[in-house]
């Protein structure tokens, strides 16, 4: 099969830059912050809220009145569908558009309100690959034509239309570009542009650390397709890479690096703090690319595309909790403890009060050896000083970052060994040191079997803690002393054991 070279998919992209701004303006190039070399090109801020709207209208603006009449298919997840939709509504066609099942209702309603009765949603199969096979079909059924997502030479014209805004952008010149890669029609136009304008530049192709599709495809000489494909960034969730945009990535993408689920919701997290902007995962792609090899890059100018911030906002908790991971900050801790009163306030008091605590997950399992797990946020570089630390005081720990049980925050316990239970719900100020006074002071004589916490960024703490008690008396007493705590902000509540089960 012959393809188009290079310099076809150059011309494309010149001739394209009269078509898209039919329906939208350039979107901003901004510099992450003075003391950054990163420049982010801003396709969050697109009609669309992502760049897909720029190669489905170029495609689109070339059918002919026969082919606008019979009506367009697509098949996506999310952001090329959207795309479509706006599209067939500004060029009076009508497009069917495949999406799975598992689409979130969001991405539904923001098609359909972009393209109001010019789109129709189809929801076909669990995945976008069921979902493209249903919509290929149908084309071939009714003669309608089918739009692809990625690849397709007039498509990929359309997304290196935002190459072009930032080489007018008078920012350049550029050392390194990071882009993201799902089936490489953005890579490809992107690379092609400014490969013609900055010779010199270094383009780096970023995929997800389970969706390399495209690698996988450069290597063997021919698309292939993944045994098994993350979709945590659906945006780049490809199994496998289009023929086209092979050809084309391979001749112009230098090198390429993965990134994990955890570097891109730092990278997230980073521009949060730095633009006030929550990209979608497969939107930050390129800056966990930039953010992984920053000190390498040292004073390169680099480039990062934001090519979309349709987030569900469900995966919001995913993000929040991954995100010190990804940029080295945060590990988890299982510690092994002798269980008995006061051990768990010993190991808190001997070196935990220098540090950040930011989780703590534990239950009572045996009567001689507790696992409590602690979730620290630091320094990468105060991590192996902590560690050193807790190996000379004969503190048996072990990482379990990652772990299921930390992943899904499972607390195990054993009610059965719980006497004289008590457990409460407290709130204090989220200060270092005011849980473990809380503890210090309220809590003697007590056994802690129980302890649920996790930092949520407000001013206060919230714990479920659990207690056992040697008598009755000890009991009453300590819940006496809770009435007059300082520490607690609101009303400590207790928890009956009976609804123990139900609550965690």
């Amino acid at each position: 099969m012959k393809y188009p070279s290079v310099e076809d998919l150059f011309q494309e992209i010149l001739k394209a830059r009269q078509r898209v701004y039919e329906i939208a303006r350039p979107t901003p190039l901004d510099r992450l912050s003075p003391t950054d070399n990163l420049f982010i090109k801003r396709e969050d801020l697109s009609p669309i809220h992502a760049y897909k709207w720029r190669g489905a209208y170029n495609r689109m603006s070339l059918l002919s009145d026969e082919e606008k009449a019979q009506g367009v298919v697509c098949a996506s997840a999310g952001n090329h569908a959207q795309g479509v939709a706006l599209a067939a509504q500004k060029l009076g066609t009508r497009a069917e558009i495949f999406m799975p099942r598992s689409t979130p209702l969001m991405k539904q309603k923001a098609v359909r309100t972009l393209g109001g009765d010019a789109a129709n949603v189809r929801l076909e199969g669990d995945s976008y690959d069921d979902a493209s096979k249903s919509a290929h079909v149908y084309s071939q059924e009714t003669g309608k034509t089918f739009i692809h997502p990625y690849d397709d030479l007039m498509v990929m014209a359309g997304q290196g239309t935002l190459a072009d805004e930032i080489v007018m952008s008078g920012e350049g010149y550029f050392d390194i570009a990071y882009l993201q890669i799902g089936g490489g029609g953005m890579a490809a136009g992107v690379a092609c542009w400014l490969k013609r304008y900055y010779p010199n530049i270094e383009i780096v192709g970023v995929e997800g650390e389970d969706q390399a599709s495209m690698a996988a495809a450069i290597k063997a000489g021919q698309p292939v397709e993944l045994d098994y494909l993350d979709v945590f960034c659906d945006g780049t969730a490809v199994k496998k890479a289009g023929s086209l945009t092979r050809h084309f990535c391979e001749q112009l993408v230098d090198r390429f690096i993965t990134v994990t689920n955890a570097e891109v919701c730092a990278a997230i997290q980073m521009l949060w703090e730095s633009q006030r902007l929550i990209p979608e995962p497969a939107g930050a792609m390129g800056m966990a690319g930039w953010l992984k090899e920053k000190e390498s890059v040292g004073e390169k100018r680099a480039l990062a595309i934001i090519c979309g911030s349709n987030m569900d906002f469900g995966q919001l908790p995913y993000v929040v909790r991954h995100a010190g991971i990804g940029s080295a900050h945060r590990r988890y801790y299982r510690f092994r403890i002798p269980e008995r009163s006061g051990a768990l306030l010993h190991l808190l008091e001997t070196f935990l009060d220098s540090v950040n605590i930011i989780e703590f997950q534990h239950g009572l399992t045996g009567k001689e050896l507790a696992c409590p797990i602690i979730g620290i946020d630091a320094m990468p570089s105060q991590f192996a000083v902590l560690e050193e630390q807790l190996t000379k005081l004969g503190i048996e720990f072990e990482d379990a970052t990652g772990d299921d049980d930390v992943e899904f925050r499972i607390i195990r316990y054993d009610a059965a060994l719980i006497e004289r239970p008590c457990f409460i719900k407290i709130e204090f100020p989220e200060r270092a040191g005011a849980l473990h006074d809380f503890l210090q002071d309220s809590c003697k004589g007590a056994s802690i079997v129980y302890f649920n916490y996790s930092y949520t960024g407000e001013r206060v703490g919230r714990a479920m803690i659990g207690f056992d008690f040697e008598s009755n008396e000890d009991r009453d007493a300590f819940r006496k002393r809770l009435a007059g705590s300082d520490t607690v902000l609101r009303d400590v509540r207790e928890v009956s054991p009976t609804a123990l089960d139900r609550m965690v």
